[in-house]
């Protein structure tokens, strides 16, 4: 279950993140009826404009469609000099058409006990029905800053980095500038200072939390066109790194790329699953419009071939980005894969291996790298054996593969065309002067039997 926090200090504002269209909207209202809700913002009393903008607001609600609002309350039970740090209760639970006991539970508060914001946030993770389908958004209504040595932003912080909520939303009513610092890190702080200002960011969150956020990421190549597709992305919370959403990339039948529904309550980063990976990070999406992403990811393939009647088992090349040592990929031969344009260095693990370096992958491009077909080496020894098969490099021998001493009798090795040497000596036998030398060449195709 995902919750969003909308934090109050009257006001509000959120919705949570979604892959999926979500099937109902849930709204816990959390509000503070603390003692210092009595001050005045303006000519009001905090706790009169918070209950008469609430109610009012409530009203609006009553003909939305696969919506749910509940309501907790804190402070209301017990006066501040008992300071109670657990005077908190679900006064109105979730369900439908309780518009009318949400209006008259509000009617009778007055502003009493003490503010306990960590533990009321913490309570009304709770609060919610166990729907993972749900866009669950929580409305913080306060004026005031802890008071029972709570700790919001660990709370905020906990509960976001296990998946329970999103990244809350505060807006603070009648707030100094001091205290609502204090929110920053529990979330996205809105200040709300007079009457007007408090109605306004009210519909402004339901309108938030009520309209679904669409997602357009567009893969643009080296003519920033988004033509790239079919490339999985994921998405990560920015704040808490919590993956929360990954697909593939599609381009419809019109030639535009698809769209997903997304939160906007959190700042996201972005991977996109190239070779090697593009990111993208502290992506913010606007809530209640179709939000478009452009990010480079031009593509050009690499296709490796290899072929002939004698063959490897499985033939690999490690591919690098040129001049590092970053592996990319490690590709079959006999295939082709898409990279991001650039240049890139080839080890091909052949016997022996063989390097290229700088090998360019062009926009919409096919590069072909081939390697001549191998022969076959049957080297034959009635003892087991100790020893290497070599080939000369500007006039030195460059180690190739050592035989396997625990073989009696046949080794079969798939070697490059070439000229090679090997060196070996009977294990029983314990003399230097038992070593044997031979030199032969390897022609693709072909298979050359060896005796010791």
């Amino acid at each position: 279950m995902f919750v969003g926090f909308v934090f109050f200090t009257v006001g509000f504002i959120p919705q949570p993140s979604f892959a999926q269209i979500p099937n109902k909207t849930r709204i816990l209202f959390l509000f503070d009826a603390s003692f210092s809700m009595q001050g005045k913002m303006g000519k009001e009393i905090k706790m009169d404009l918070a209950k008469s903008l609430l109610s009012k607001m409530i009203d609006s609600l009553r003909s939305k469609p696969d919506l749910e609002i509940a309501l907790r309350v804190f402070g209301h039970t017990t006066h501040k000099d008992r300071k109670n740090c657990k005077d908190t209760k679900l006064e109105v639970p979730f369900r439908n058409n309780n518009y009318d006991a949400i209006q008259a539970n509000l009617k009778g508060l007055k502003p009493l006990g003490t503010t306990m914001i960590a533990y009321s946030l913490q309570e009304a993770t709770y609060d919610f029905p166990k729907d993972k389908l749900s866009r669950n958004v929580i409305i913080l209504i306060t004026d005031g800053i802890e008071e029972c040595h709570g700790d919001p932003c660990a709370v905020s912080d906990a509960l976001q980095r296990n998946g329970v909520i999103l990244k809350p939303f505060i807006i603070g009513i009648g707030m100094d500038i001091k205290s609502a610092k204090l929110y920053e890190c529990v979330g996205r702080f809105f200040d709300a200072n007079s009457k007007d200002g408090f109605d306004n960011v009210l519909r402004i969150v339901i309108s938030q939390a009520l309209q679904n956020t669409t997602l357009q990421m567009n893969l643009l190549d080296e003519s920033s066109k988004a033509t790239e597709t079919d490339v999985d992305m994921t998405f990560y919370d920015n704040h808490t790194g919590r993956m929360e959403n990954n697909y593939v990339q599609t381009i419809n039948v019109q030639g535009v790329p698809d769209t997903i529904i997304m939160d906007p309550v959190n700042h996201y980063n972005v991977v996109v699953h190239t070779l090697p990976p593009v990111k993208k990070d502290n992506i913010e999406i606007v809530a209640g419009r179709h939000n478009i992403v452009p990010i480079d990811a031009p593509q050009g393939s690499l296709k490796l071939v290899a072929g002939g009647m004698v063959t490897y088992t499985r033939l690999q090349c490690i591919i690098k980005k040129a001049g590092t040592y970053e592996t990319v990929n490690v590709q079959d031969f006999n295939t082709t894969e898409k990279y991001i344009t650039g240049l890139y260095d080839l080890e091909i693990l052949s016997t022996p291996r063989y390097s290229q370096i700088n090998i360019a992958i062009s926009q919409s491009k096919v590069s072909e790298i081939a390697i001549p077909p191998p022969g076959k080496l049957n080297f034959y020894s009635r003892y087991a054996v100790i020893g290497a098969i070599y080939r000369m490099n500007n006039n030195q021998l460059e180690w190739v593969i050592n035989l396997n001493s625990n073989i009696i009798g046949l080794q079969s090795i798939i070697l490059q065309p070439g000229n090679y040497k090997i060196i070996s000596r009977i294990n029983s036998e314990k003399r230097v002067v038992a070593t044997k030398k031979s030199d032969f060449e390897i022609r693709s195709g072909q298979t050359l039997p060896l005796s010791l």
